[in-house]
């Protein structure tokens, strides 16, 4: 399992919405919607999971590595945090909104 540079994770760059390799295409300022990369971003969520397990089960079977497994399920567990971060924030964003006077 090769091991990829942390910008390339699958978690895109930040601010152009672009994964690498990634089949969206951009609107006309360069970005995807705000949708589109929270699809993304739950999408990275399942893969970084099935990826984990795919080294877990890989490693108890004999045919993986212990350092790759790790590695795997920490990046796992980063994606699935970054993505319940993003999630409170938008949470505590709309509950500021609904508490505006209008």
């Amino acid at each position: 399992m090769p091991i990829s540079a942390i910008g390339t994770t699958g978690l895109g760059a930040v601010g152009t919405g672009q994964t690498p390799g990634s089949s969206q295409t951009p609107s006309a300022d360069g970005l995807t919607s705000f949708g589109d990369s929270l699809g993304r971003m739950i999408s990275d969520v399942k893969s970084s999971a099935g990826t984990a397990n795919d080294a877990v089960a890989g490693m108890l079977n004999g045919s993986g590595d212990l350092g790759d497994a790790m590695i795997a399920l920490q990046r796992a567990d980063l994606t699935l945090q970054l993505t319940v971060q993003v999630r409170n924030k938008l949470v505590s964003a709309y509950q500021q909104i609904m508490q505006m006077p209008v």
